[in-house]
């Protein structure tokens, strides 16, 4: 199909990370155990809530949702960039690009607004533990974790709805490793300001409702946690804070980098080392955050180890 003079691209052909033949296959490498340690990672932290009557309350159940949100998300990206490691035409389709923009969109937003759920239940956990299995009952952390993808799908359509628009005349050349929106916006021959104006607007009301939420919690945390007379009572309130923290500040550090930063500061190659770092680096974080800094979870796993010792 042509518009105008201009003929529908079928394909992108991906630049990928690096042109250095010599450096494709220890990076294949490299990223080929990092996924498989990623899947193996949220994988095995889905099935050991699953399988452990001790993790089964609001907090792990969230943090089970963030775990197959993480396995997908690391999916979305990382097979397709170890194929084009091995390969001299890194090309992806055009249905292709668009399917991995808009599911990308739709895990990115499930991770944001899981962080911010998990936030609240720390805050009813620490501030209300007299009537948190009232407010945090199975029925409203289903609704929380059903609500949050709803919107990240919705957010994900209108998006890739706009996308969908763009043109590319000049150059299917992708300067990238996936297909992101900033490099897309830069390769196309249409007009993107609609497109730019979305990613900020829907954009900041997520993050914005997404760091407002994490930060009214923990102001409320702390103010709590510090009325605490206990030093062992106290460590063990921010001890359950720690590791969500940690993920919170990985993940909005690198997007408000990525996406909120003015336009004149944009360089492709700098944001494909920012990209790596939260569509392959944190995925893999998480669940060694929250294996290695919560306790509940340690002891689970200390109690499965101790029984693998015992038995014959």
């Amino acid at each position: 199909m042509a518009v105008g003079n201009c003929t529908a691209v079928t394909e992108f052909i991906l630049c990928g990370l690096t042109n250095h033949l010599e450096l494709q296959v220890p990076l294949f490498v490299m990223f080929l155990v990092i996924y498989v340690i990623t899947l193996m990672g949220n994988l095995g932290m889905v099935a050991f809530i699953h399988l452990h009557p001790c993790l089964h309350n609001p907090m792990y159940f969230f943090l089970k949702n963030l775990s197959v949100v993480d396995a997908c998300y690391s999916t979305v990206v990382t097979p397709k960039m170890l194929v084009n490691f091995l390969h001299q035409r890194r090309t992806i389709s055009y249905a292709g690009c668009i399917t991995q923009y808009f599911s990308f969109i739709l895990l990115v937003i499930s991770e944001c607004l899981l962080l911010a759920v998990m936030a609240y239940d720390r805050y009813v956990a620490v501030c209300n533990p007299l009537l948190y299995t009232v407010i945090m009952s199975q029925r409203s952390c289903l609704g929380l974790v059903i609500g949050s993808y709803i919107w990240s799908f919705i957010n994900s359509v209108v998006h890739t709805s706009y996308l969908l628009k763009l043109s590319y005349c000049d150059s299917n050349v992708l300067n990238h490793f996936f297909c992101d929106i900033n490099p897309l916006l830069k390769l196309s021959s249409s007009d993107t300001y609609v497109n730019e104006l979305l990613v900020f607007t829907l954009g900041s009301v997520v993050e914005i409702s997404s760091i407002t939420t994490i930060l009214i919690s923990y102001i409320f945390i702390i103010v709590t946690v510090l009325r605490i007379r206990s030093t062992e009572s106290r460590y063990k309130a921010f001890s359950t804070c720690t590791s969500h923290l940690m993920a919170v500040t990985l993940l909005h550090g690198t997007i408000l980098f990525m996406y909120f930063r003015p336009t004149t500061s944009y360089s492709l190659d700098t944001d494909k080392m920012a990209s790596l770092f939260y569509t392959v680096v944190i995925p893999i974080l998480n669940p060694l955050i929250y294996s290695l800094r919560n306790k509940e979870v340690k002891d689970a796993l200390k109690r499965v180890m101790e029984k693998k010792i015992l038995l014959p």
